[in-house]
């Protein structure tokens, strides 16, 4: 019984993270479809190429929100880690949504969203080094790579060991995801935040 909670858990959590909020708001707006333009990413930054910031705004808070309500619909399920499989599982639909060939987001909203779902208290410490290292080095990636990295260090130092390791996986596929920005800062090309162009 534990077994198919939790597989309903996964497969809730993947089903909310692969709605592609992007796509769908730039099309109700009348911009045609995002993939189109700048990286070809759904998420909230190649949104904002459109120059429409409102729509960026509300792309990253329904990609980060889907994270969250997978997270805390599946802990009402009643079974221990059945909010970890949901988390999970929003984070792969993110990545990887069926209805977009599998071809999703970078996953830093829902990174978010499902660790504002799972600790709270840790949003504060991926937001401060965000915010820190974006004002020194003005590299949106980079900042975004760097609290990712310590988000499992801040979860394992407040004692939330299993959060923690589901934390290590989403981090290494965020890594993954980012690999092209990640080449782009080791070559010095990579734009930083406020440029034009």
């Amino acid at each position: 019984m534990d077994t198919a909670l939790l597989a309903a858990a996964l497969v809730l959590g993947y089903l909310l993270g692969s709605i592609p909020f992007g796509l769908i708001l730039t099309r109700v707006a009348g911009l045609g479809d995002v993939r189109a333009i700048g990286s070809g990413n759904i998420g909230a930054t190649n949104v904002l190429r459109t120059g429409r910031k409102g729509l960026a705004a509300a792309t990253l808070l329904g990609d980060a929100l889907k994270g969250t309500a997978a997270v805390l619909i599946a802990g009402r399920f009643g079974v221990p880690d059945a909010a970890l499989a949901a988390g999970l599982g929003a984070f792969l639909g993110h990545l990887f949504p069926v209805w977009l060939g599998f071809k999703g987001g970078k996953g830093v909203a829902t990174f978010i969203g499902v660790l504002l779902g799972l600790a709270p208290v840790a949003v504060l410490a991926f937001a401060a080094i965000w915010l820190g290292l974006a004002v020194l080095l003005r590299y949106s990636s980079a900042s975004a790579l760097a609290a990712s990295a310590a988000t499992p260090l801040v979860l394992w130092g407040l004692g939330q060991g299993r959060v923690a390791l589901l934390f290590v996986i989403l981090a290494l596929l965020l890594w993954w995801k980012h690999t092209p920005n990640i080449r782009r800062l080791m070559d010095g090309t990579e734009g930083r935040i406020g440029q034009k162009g």
